[in-house]
């Protein structure tokens, strides 16, 4: 059987914290920002875990 190859976009995109969960950036960060309130501005910025029902598609595509 071959070698599974990482998805390189989710590894760009997707860290794995210690105890297994991932973390994401939120959208909507890059450009645009003038029109958005600094709270929404402020909240953009934490990271997020990634929703349950996407955790073991991301695992495969990342190999892990």
């Amino acid at each position: 059987m071959p070698k599974i190859k990482t998805h390189r976009g989710y590894k760009k995109r997707i860290k794995l914290t210690k105890s297994g969960k991932m973390k994401r950036r939120r959208p909507g960060v890059s450009h645009f920002l003038e029109k958005r309130t600094q709270k929404r501005k402020r909240k953009l910025k934490v990271a997020e875990d990634v929703h349950a029902s996407d955790r073991q598609r991301i695992r495969r595509a990342l190999g892990v």
